[in-house]
């Protein structure tokens, strides 16, 4: 499962299938069930449907390692649409961004100016901004970035994503406690090394008990994502057994994944968020979602094989 894990990793990053993927009739279709759609009406009106049923949002512009400039000002631009719209409509939801898509490997500044654009608006209208975690090589620099935002410029309305494969997570949990920012706690969906990641999903999930607890117990609303039923009775046996209410924190999941356990958090009266996707860079996301839980890939499969440019490239692996 780990060799399967890591082959749909790295095809999520294969340009040729990408370009394949979203030019097959009915692969935007197929893709919906776990993305919104492409624009920030989309989102939006997916936010609006959640929050109807009791639940809040993220939203999320889909991209990632941009190469030029006029593409991360047009990333910023879309997140500066999207914040208006979500206070427009009174939405219950917030946003998340990559720094890649705002310019980090293209200028230090420039990606601080753009992400600067975001934050801002975000400020003025009491609204909280998430800096997504991407692969092991850029965990230093995220959280660089996240302290000068913090410590020397005065943001409060930022947190940050932690991944429990990463050796240095526990640590890096302590950094974000002592200073009473939020945390996202994911397992992780990138193919890491052994150096700086547990390869076993057992240590994986030790590792997301052990710093959930730590997040529980010393952090500041944290959002505990995870679709897999044994992190969430493990985090609710921590809130039980430390007294810990349900509005101190918040379970997070996918848009589309695992509608049932949604449904359930939601009867059962714990806070959840649901992380809602949108734009036309949908193909790494979707086979990164596939990467994470195997059951997904039924669905999918299923519905790509029904198109032919791709029943066409699986049946000539070697194009």
């Amino acid at each position: 499962m780990p060799m399967f894990r890591d082959v749909l990793v790295h095809l999520s990053e294969s340009g040729t299938l990408r370009r394949v993927a979203t030019h097959a009739p009915g692969a935007r279709t197929m893709a919906r069930r776990f993305v919104a759609g492409e624009t920030v009406e989309d989102g939006v009106a997916a936010a609006r449907e959640l929050n109807a049923a009791g639940i809040r949002v993220t939203l999320d512009n889909l991209g990632e390692s941009v190469d030029t400039r006029d593409e991360a000002r047009a990333a910023a631009d879309t997140y500066l649409a999207m914040i208006r719209r979500i206070v427009e409509e009174k939405l219950d939801a917030n946003v998340s961004l990559k720094l890649t898509q705002m310019g980090q490997d293209i200028d230090a500044a420039f990606m601080r100016d753009n992400v600067g654009r975001v934050l801002d608006l975000a400020r003025e209208h009491d609204m909280f901004v998430r800096l997504d975690m991407e692969s092991s090589a850029y965990t230093q620099r995220t959280l660089d970035f996240f302290r000068t935002l913090w410590d020397s410029e005065g943001y409060r309305n930022v947190g940050i994503v932690l991944q429990s494969y990463l050796k240095r997570t526990a640590d890096d949990a302590r950094m974000a406690n002592e200073r009473g920012a939020r945390v996202r706690l994911c397992k992780g969906a990138y193919v890491e090394p052994p150096e700086v990641a547990f390869q076993e999903k057992s240590r994986v999930d030790e590792n997301f008990v052990a710093v959930t607890r730590m997040l529980l117990e010393e952090g500041t609303f944290p959002g505990i994502a995870t679709h897999d039923p044994a992190m969430i009775e493990a985090t609710k046996r921590i809130a039980h057994e430390q007294g810990i209410s349900k509005d101190a924190f918040e379970f997070q999941m996918l848009y589309g994944i695992r509608r049932d356990l949604q449904a359930e958090l939601v009867r059962e009266g714990w806070g959840l968020r649901v992380y809602v996707p949108f734009g036309d860079a949908w193909y790494p996301y979707l086979m990164r979602r596939m990467a994470e839980r195997p059951a997904n890939l039924f669905f999918i499969v299923n519905a790509v094989l029904r198109e032919s440019p791709l029943r066409f490239l699986m049946s000539n692996g070697k194009r």
